[in-house]
């Protein structure tokens, strides 16, 4: 299981493809807070929610400052898809090694139904201009996540 980040820490720099195949570096965002939020898989209904959330909120975080990068394992085409079909404007990345997802902490035991296993942590860091972690928010919910982050935010 991968350590989690605590407030303070230099969030660990990380290019990663898009939904297009293109390199998104975190270190392109110097000098703007990020919010980076790792889901476990495109097109699932816990996943939807929380993008839609992300991306109707996102004229409000943008205003702020913020950009957001989601992280899962899927292939870029896959994102791709989950992009399309439910209109995300969020940028979306894919990780399917799982190594930014492991060196963010989001990656590790998870139980479900009374089963133990290993997988994605859904969880959300915001990183601020410097590439300093802000927060580190581990085990969050899908639903109403993003509401929370912006009155945390005072946004």
């Amino acid at each position: 299981m991968s350590e989690r980040l605590q407030p303070g820490d230099v969030a660990p720099a990380f290019t990663l493809p898009d939904a297009d195949g293109n390199d998104v570096s975190l270190s392109a965002h110097k000098g703007r807070k990020v919010i980076v939020y790792f889901y476990p898989a495109a097109l699932t209904p816990g996943c939807t929610k929380q993008a839609c959330d992300f991306t109707d909120n996102l004229e409000v975080l943008a205003g702020a400052g913020y950009d957001v990068l989601g992280i899962s394992p899927d292939a870029p085409e896959k994102l791709a898809k989950f992009r399309e079909k439910e209109s995300l404007k969020v940028t979306l990345l894919a990780d399917p090694e799982k190594t930014v997802t492991e060196a963010y902490g989001a990656y590790g035991e998870k139980k479900n139904y009374g089963k133990t296993y290993m997988g994605v942590i859904r969880s959300t860091i915001v990183v601020d201009e410097e590439g300093k972690v802000e927060r580190a928010l581990y085990n969050v919910r899908a639903t109403g996540h993003v509401a929370k982050i912006i009155k945390d935010l005072g946004i």
